[in-house]
């Protein structure tokens, strides 16, 4: 079975917050990746995410460490709707 891999960058305009991380990270721009696998068995092409996760630089790591944090995608959304709004949390 193979996987299929995307990758998108989206932009926070104000430091945010996610579920399962211990502090808010800053305002910027981050790497979402998302796999996917094939659904077998129907008769046409159809792909079931299998994970989602952010990337984030490590606090200790240098420009170029990150750290890829497991994210759901309606958690992702709902931090994204904050920060379009304005309004803060988690």
């Amino acid at each position: 079975m193979s996987l299929r891999t995307t990758s998108k960058t989206i932009t926070f305009a104000r430091p945010f917050s996610l579920d399962g991380l211990d502090e808010a990270q800053p305002a910027g721009s981050y790497t979402v990746q998302t796999d996917e696998e094939p659904i077998e068995g129907l008769s046409f092409l159809a792909y079931r995410r299998v994970a989602t996760v952010i990337f984030l630089p490590l606090s200790r790591g240098g420009t170029r460490s990150f750290e890829a944090i497991p994210v759901a995608p309606d958690a992702l959304d709902a931090a994204l709707a904050r920060d379009a709004s304005g309004s803060h949390g988690s």
